[in-house]
């Protein structure tokens, strides 16, 4: 999610239809095989990646030719660029392990730089690290529709003018897209992305694939899972959306979990009022947050040399809240709008910049047309904005900071129906999946309903944590022993295990 883009750029340790004519399940993946054979066949040329972080890991990178339609194989091609970081160990290597960042439309061509700092060195021995860039996104023929903004994932705002303001916004995002991209939307897809991963497969001469993936990384991985079961070996899925529920409900399920995170936030600081003035009880804090929204609807907030608006500040306040280890970075956000609300000029701080630029000043690299396009591509969702906005109304007296955000139309209601159905996840893959229970991305229950529809999987549970994405972001002694002993042997615990803070 965009949590994640953030993180990238470093300011916080944080954010199209598919392809078409073919089947679902297993019979999609196996309907084409034969004629395949030049892609799953080809020749890489590795070459130095000319990335700072990958060139310094001594990774190389090659350029992987996939069918942009698998139901014409023989018609245009599209590229999708990986990264490669070897196997440490001789004689050790079990084989390749491909990743991916979540988003949906997160690049992770350097993802497994990071996350290998968390392998022992007999993990590190075993795997070829496989970094991609999903199709759309990246280095890998990329989605770019020209947005005048950041993302499609805004608040609908305070009242209903603001919210038809907002209609209008996302309708004409979806217009964008379909004129700057037109039929390359309709083959964006997570299954499309999941048959260009066993290209890569086969490209690398493997008869299996190990997989690590966070957030959506998660639901993509479990639907290579179900379209290539014979063909999966060792899955860790770190923070799982529940694939029942891809689509609208997911973003829906982040309202409540997000505002028990504000209110876990809200006693943190309420002990901190000497330093952050911001309330001496959880009530007061909470308070003042949902004034400053009320605020920033009458007028936007000045901030340096920018405003921000009602549809903004809840997405701020949503990256900020995911990560305990933010409680002083909100705190800080939090203190400087308000005294930017009564008139005093403020600078803001780096990580406040940062996510500034993302909403409203997007680069080539950080533009959300391509999650746009995976979310919008998977996932049919209402069309009548009178629904979004009932339905606001509806949770907005128990959601008030977020509900606004996570129940909001978005670019989707403008766009092409998907061109294949979902993936029905349900099957017997060994799995591990690792959730916390204070993830305000995707809730525990959808962790649990993944270790549900993967009846050979395990559940490891952190508890009490509020954070999204674990292994590789958040150290922790437990989790890490339990996902490396998996990996190394590729032993799952006996029971579902629970782990705590270190």
């Amino acid at each position: 999610m965009l949590v994640n883009k953030v993180k990238r750029l470093g300011a916080l340790a944080a954010a199209a239809t598919m392809g078409v004519g073919l089947l679902t399940g297993t019979a999609a993946a196996t309907s084409t095989v034969d004629s395949l054979g030049q892609f799953t066949k080809q020749r890489l040329t590795w070459k130095p990646c000319e990335h700072e972080v990958l060139d310094k890991a001594g990774a190389q990178c090659a350029d992987v030719t996939v069918p942009m339609d698998y139901s014409r194989p023989r018609g245009r091609t599209i590229t999708v660029a990986i990264s490669r970081l070897k196997a440490t160990g001789t004689g050790q290597r079990r084989g390749v392990m491909l990743s991916n960042p979540g988003g949906p439309g997160g690049p992770g061509l350097d993802m497994m730089v990071g996350v290998r700092e968390r392998m022992t060195a007999d993990v590190r021995a075993r795997y070829d690290l496989i970094g991609m860039d999903p199709r759309g996104v990246g280095r890998s023929t990329p989605v770019d529709c020209g947005w005048p903004v950041g993302t499609m994932l805004r608040s609908g705002g305070e009242n209903r003018a603001a919210f038809d303001r907002n209609t209008a916004l996302q309708a004409d995002l979806a217009r964008r897209c379909s004129a700057t991209e037109g039929e390359y939307l309709r083959h964006i897809s997570t299954r499309n992305t999941a048959r260009d991963m066993d290209v890569v497969r086969g490209a690398l001469g493997e008869s299996r694939i190990s997989y690590f993936g966070w957030s959506y990384g998660t639901y993509l991985g479990a639907v290579y899972t179900q379209m290539f079961p014979g063909r999966s070996d060792r899955i860790v899925l770190d923070s799982a959306i529940d694939p029942r529920e891809y689509g609208l409900p997911m973003l829906q399920a982040m309202g409540g979990a997000n505002e028990a995170a504000l209110d876990d936030w809200a006693s943190w600081a309420a002990t901190r009022d000497a330093e952050y003035h911001l309330g001496t009880t959880p009530r007061q804090v909470r308070a003042g947050v949902e004034d400053l929204l009320r605020r920033s609807a009458r007028n936007p907030i000045p901030v340096g040399k920018t405003t921000i608006n009602q549809h903004e500040l809840p997405t701020l306040l949503f990256v900020r809240v995911a990560d305990a280890r933010d409680n002083a970075a909100l705190a800080a956000d939090v203190r400087l709008l308000l005294d930017a609300a009564d008139g005093k000029p403020v600078t803001p701080s780096p990580g406040l910049d940062a996510i500034l630029q993302l909403l409203q000043k997007p680069t080539p690299q950080t533009q959300g047309s391509g999650q746009a396009a995976v979310m919008c591509g998977d996932s049919a969702m209402p069309r009548d904005p009178r629904w979004y906005w009932q339905t606001i109304q509806r949770v907005r007296p128990a959601q008030p900071v977020f509900g606004a955000l996570t129940n909001n139309l978005n670019a989707c209601a403008f766009w092409a129906r998907p061109a294949e159905p979902p993936t029905r996840v349900h099957n017997a893959v060994p799995a591990l999946i690792v959730q916390a229970t204070g993830d305000t991305r995707t809730p525990y229950t959808s962790g649990v309903g993944l270790h549900r529809a993967m009846t050979a999987s395990r559940l490891l549970t952190l508890q009490n944590v509020r954070i999204h994405a674990v292994f590789g972001h958040l150290p922790n002694t437990c989790a890490e022993s339990t996902i490396n002993t998996y990996l190394r042997d590729g032993t799952l615990p006996r029971t579902n295990p629970t782990c705590h803070s270190d």
